[in-house]
């Protein structure tokens, strides 16, 4: 009887209960539209970048430093993604996004918890500033249901300033702050993001301490790799450096299946001048 229901099962006609949710979350710095980048300037990106988001098709991509037109040229191409998010400089459409790119057919946003919230003392006011950057930062975070089995988890997507370390500091404490308020707090959370912060910064090692303890999945998979470095400028590489884009998740609710570092290249040209950072997580 058990082999006739594991073989129905494996036949999608009736789900397990308790059977993992996978979820295969990406996050990517996109790097902003900037012509000074010459050939690695995003008109000659775009068609890299979507050609390989939708081939490689990861469930949750979450995109910094995008403008709006930069999410839509992303669209055109990896057509299988809705999208949430707004720009940092007026709540809409102006400024760098850290847009949560979804799997429409996969996953439904909960239109009634998510949202963008700034990093300062004042997060709900728009394109507010704190704690020494002198330009806005952001987190936007949505709850994503999955159609099939209505199981749902929450995703965050940070950009932290990069060059005010109080500002870091502060974003870390507002961010456990909103994470340990979320509205369903049995529920599965990925934070994710570039956060302009090693492993050993304070403010890193303050999402990984309590309340939360968060878990970096990179490190789950590879605890001793050094050669870790993400932030490369176009130059490429895999020397010793250090990794600050992150996927963080916390500790009982997920199993990391695998996580990497993804320096994809096509004839010495690279995706970003950030290295994607990928993992593989079962809820």
């Amino acid at each position: 009887m058990k082999t006739l229901f594991f073989t129905i099962w494996m036949l999608g006609i009736i789900p397990v209960a308790g059977a993992p949710l996978e979820v295969d979350a990406l996050t990517f710095n996109i790097r902003y539209d900037n012509p000074k980048d010459g050939k690695d300037a995003w008109p000659k990106r775009q068609e890299m970048v979507g050609q390989w988001l939708h081939k490689q098709s990861p469930d949750l991509v979450g995109l910094q430093e995008a403008k709006r037109h930069q999410v839509d040229d992303i669209r055109k191409i990896a057509t299988q993604y809705a999208e949430y998010g707004v720009g940092r400089d007026d709540g809409k459409s102006a400024g760098e996004h850290c847009t949560i790119l979804y799997k429409a057919a996969r996953f439904a946003l909960d239109a009634a918890d998510c949202g963008t919230f700034w990093l300062s003392d004042t997060p709900e006011k728009v394109a507010s500033k704190s704690w020494g950057n002198g330009i806005p930062r952001i987190c936007t975070w949505a709850r994503l249901v999955e159609k099939k089995s209505k199981r749902a988890f929450y995703i965050y997507n940070i950009h932290w300033d990069h060059r005010s370390q109080p500002s870091r500091e502060g974003a870390a404490g507002l961010i456990i702050e909103r994470i340990a308020k979320r509205s369903h707090p049995k529920e599965p959370i990925i934070l994710m993001g570039d956060f302009n912060a090693n492993e050993s910064n304070p403010a890193i090692t303050a999402l990984k301490a309590k309340p939360l303890g968060l878990i970096d999945s990179y490190r789950v998979v590879k605890p001793e790799e050094k050669a870790v470095r993400t932030f490369h400028g176009f130059r490429g590489g895999t020397a010793t450096g250090s990794k600050i884009d992150h996927v963080f998740v916390l500790p009982g609710t997920a199993t990391v299946k695998s996580a990497a570092i993804v320096r994809y290249h096509r004839d010495g040209r690279y995706l970003s001048d950030h290295y994607p950072v990928r993992a593989l997580l079962l809820f």
